[in-house]
């Protein structure tokens, strides 16, 4: 096994002393916030553009309050370390984008202003959240954070070649294990997706693919992984694994084997939806059919954005806005309400295949916002959007995929278990046992007495 990542926060708060908060944290001076109501905001979407992108919002933001805003990137990972090491001087930002995972630590810690949150998500209503979002964020019917957007994995098929081999669309686990297991005798990889030992991409695809089968990691605070549910999950897993004929994948050569034309199925984010219309130079699609048709993929692809609709429980992403203790308060309310708001749909823009709204809408038009974002281009270019790429139905159908994203232990006390053991990568260390011939039952067996350590250590 790997070396263990401490789940205290001791070692992140000394590591995050060098950095001194980059100097990017909020004004805790109140007699200075008197001043100048300027604030910080932390955003995980680091890349140039997409910071950019937000720094066009909150410039429109700060011409419309007067509001000076300083949009810092700053990787998740660099968040937990900085806001720990803040907390403590009294220097921190005043919004924090990040993830529910950091939520539920953070509010554990007494670092997040849960009644600032609250009062946002009242004021905007309630009812205008995906409502599993809301769940994530909360706990004992108060949210730690402001939900606004995401990701969710997309199971992804071709057409084409299902028809010719004569195969239905799966609507379980065990008809996707078949329908690789079928798709492999035809020579392509039946399903593609991250089988690695040890890796993220193997974490997530074992939550997506355990999730889907009815497995629930821990269940109030009884840890479950091997529970007869999981255990099949484990089975048909390795099915999945053995659809391959190209061996085990990451994330990138999954991606690669789908858009090669090598793959019959693939698990991946929504990320994926400009790359298969050929949009993303960077990631081409270079199936054989391809050369003459760059969106050929896009057309002969079907997608499932809820794999089980008795049981939907699809893996994703939630992103949410925070707002610290020791915050300019009523600047970052009004900031949080503008970016779900006026500034929603460019927002989103600022990496339209990953942000996709967790506001759907208003009480007068439920879809605003997720209409807004259909139309909004996706691909480094921008130049098409989901709906003209793939059809207006498919725009709901994401909508039902992000509406069905639940993550183990969220919105529970059993959210802190469910977040160190993601983090560490506790259950895809236990893969090679799996593909060795060690049965099921004893490898979901080992996951839990694994589990068991990190709860314990907790």
């Amino acid at each position: 096994m790997t070396q263990r990542i401490r789940r205290g926060y001791a070692a992140a708060v000394a590591a995050a002393a060098a950095l001194t908060l980059l100097a990017g944290c909020g004004d805790s001076d109140e007699s200075d916030a008197g001043d100048r109501n300027d604030i910080t905001v932390w955003t995980p979407q680091t890349t140039p553009e997409r910071v950019a992108a937000q720094q066009k919002v909150a410039a429109r933001f700060t011409e419309k309050t007067g509001i000076a805003v300083q949009v810092v990137p700053l990787a998740e990972a660099d968040q937990r370390q900085s806001l720990v090491t803040g907390a403590a001087s009294g220097d921190v930002p005043d919004v924090i984008l990040h993830s529910a995972a950091s939520t539920s630590a953070w509010r554990s810690q007494g670092l997040l202003d849960t009644k600032a949150a609250q009062q946002v998500v009242d004021d905007l209503g309630a009812g205008t959240f995906n409502q599993n979002a809301l769940t994530a964020f909360g706990l004992d019917g108060e949210v730690g954070a402001v939900p606004s957007d995401g990701w969710v994995h997309l199971l992804v098929y071709r057409k084409d070649l299902f028809q010719a081999a004569g195969v239905q669309v799966p609507t379980n686990l065990a008809e996707v294990a078949q329908a690789a297991t079928t798709m492999k005798g035809t020579g392509v990889t039946g399903i593609a997706l991250g089988t690695q030992t040890g890796t993220a991409s193997g974490t997530e695809a074992i939550y997506s693919m355990f999730q889907s089968a009815g497995c629930e990691l821990v269940r109030d605070g009884t840890v479950t992984i091997d529970s007869a549910e999981c255990t099949r999950a484990a089975e048909l897993f390795k099915t999945l694994r053995d659809s391959s004929v190209q061996g085990d994948f990451d994330v990138t050569s999954a991606r690669a084997a789908y858009l090669a034309g090598r793959a019959s199925m693939l698990l991946f984010s929504t990320h994926i939806l400009d790359e298969l219309a050929g949009l993303d130079p960077a990631n081409p699609a270079t199936c054989p059919q391809c050369k003459n048709d760059p969106a050929f993929l896009a057309k002969n692809s079907g997608f499932i954005t809820v794999l089980d609709r008795n049981h939907p429980a699809q893996y994703g992403a939630t992103l949410g806005y925070g707002i610290p203790e020791g915050a300019h308060t009523a600047e970052a309310q009004q900031y949080v309400k503008f970016v779900l708001e006026e500034g929603y749909a460019d927002t989103l823009g600022s990496a339209t295949e990953g942000r996709i709204p967790l506001r759907n809408g208003t009480a007068a038009d439920p879809n605003a916002y997720l209409d807004a974002w259909g139309k909004l281009g996706i691909g480094p270019q921008r130049t098409q959007s989901v709906a003209e790429l793939y059809g207006p139905e498919m725009v709901t159908a994401i909508r039902d995929g992000m509406n069905a994203v639940r993550l183990w232990g969220m919105g529970t006390k059993d959210s802190p278990l469910a977040g160190a053991v993601t983090a560490e990568g506790t259950l895809a260390q236990f893969l090679e046992r799996l593909y060795g011939g060690t049965p099921p039952a004893e490898v979901t067996k080992a996951m839990a007495e694994e589990v068991k350590k990190v709860q314990a250590e907790l």
